[in-house]
């Protein structure tokens, strides 16, 4: 299918909200945590926060200004479909599609808001955009992720004493695919492992549903068990899916151009890159100036590599990610077709 209609991921551009906050921050609230010293909570040296009024369809508007500043607005007003994802809705009851194509000038026959990719909807939005855009639904895309749970999820009273806060960042990008062979995607491998799914858990003190009034504050419920069964499955997962790949399209993983992946900690960041025999230099990671992007890390990383001229025209980019407790792992390959911007056409 992709053959007589491929598809590319030919640009995309992300945001940063506010100034850097440095890790000295959150020393000054800590609190004795038994999991402080965890290696799942080895906090990076800065990171991003969203304002106090800042709303998710704020952040991919601002994301979107530098490919309408490459491509021109008609590029996103005329898109076919938008797919998003955003860590923690505006609103409980409804994604954040519909506003966002609002504030964008978008009419899109597809408005599609993914929830279960976690950390890795990029690749599931590229998936379902490769999917849409080959069966004619159109020609072009737009993929918009917002993860803004760090400055309001994270930074609650109570929560950003735990050692769990001082890990996330929070960011936005927009991804734009479009039908054409620019930057083809080459494939993509996407795995459900439902098993999981009832891992992750937020909770409360005293313990309440998340949606009833109540004194305590939500965090997530980690424990020295289930890290160590997170840890044991995102090393698993994100190889076995690049690994997936990497066999269909005949590339050996050592060989990638540029390894792109969601950032959880250092941890996962040197596994995964020595699971692919991979020289640090060929893993782009923005984990010590934004920490932890969740399904932002991909598209964040990818545009730094771009932009900072570590991939060229013609390179295999392979993203890659699990999410949540291991629920959710994908993979995909991009021959990255360049961009006027960084001198890599």
């Amino acid at each position: 299918m992709s053959e007589n209609n491929p598809v590319s991921l030919i640009d995309l551009s992300t945001y940063l909200p506010g100034d850097p906050i440095s890790a000295d921050y959150y020393a000054g609230f800590a609190e004795t945590d038994e999991l402080a010293e965890n290696v799942m909570f080895r906090a990076p040296r800065f990171r991003h926060h969203v304002g106090p009024e800042e709303t998710a369809i704020d952040m991919v508007e601002r994301a979107a200004a530098g490919v309408i500043e490459r491509h021109g607005a008609d590029v996103i007003t005329e898109a076919d479909v938008l797919i998003t994802h955003t860590q923690l809705p505006d609103m409980p009851f409804y994604g954040g599609g519909g506003g966002m194509a609002h504030r964008l000038g978008m009419k899109p026959n597809w408005v599609i808001d993914l929830h279960n990719g976690g950390c890795a909807a990029f690749v599931l939005g590229l998936k379902v955009a490769r999917t849409l855009l080959s069966a004619g639904e159109g020609r072009t895309a737009v993929i918009a992720i917002a993860q803004n749970s760090a400055g309001q999820v994270f930074d609650q009273q109570t929560i950003r004493r735990k050692a769990q806060s001082a890990v996330p960042g929070d960011g936005a990008a927009v991804g734009l695919v479009t039908l054409s062979d620019e930057s083809p995607i080459l494939d993509i491998e996407c795995r459900t492992y439902g098993e999981y799914a009832g891992d992750m858990t937020v909770v409360m003190d005293p313990p309440r549903k998340w949606w009833q009034a109540g004194p305590g504050e939500a965090c997530i419920g980690f424990t020295e068990s289930k890290i160590t069964k997170v840890l044991a499955r995102g090393n698993r997962q994100v190889p076995e899916v690049s690994y997936s790949v990497c066999d269909r399209i005949g590339v050996q993983p050592k060989d990638i151009d540029l390894f792109v992946t969601n950032q959880p900690n250092r941890v996962f960041l040197r596994n995964w890159r020595e699971a692919l025999e991979l020289p640090s230099e060929r893993h782009v990671d923005t984990f010590d100036e934004c920490g932890n992007l969740f399904a932002a890390g991909i598209p964040v990383n990818l545009d730094r590599a771009v932009t900072d001229g570590r991939v060229k025209a013609g390179d295999i980019v392979l993203m890659a990610a699990f999410a949540h407790a291991g629920d959710f792992a994908g993979a995909a390959a991009v021959r990255w077709g360049g961009r006027g911007d960084s001198g890599n056409v």
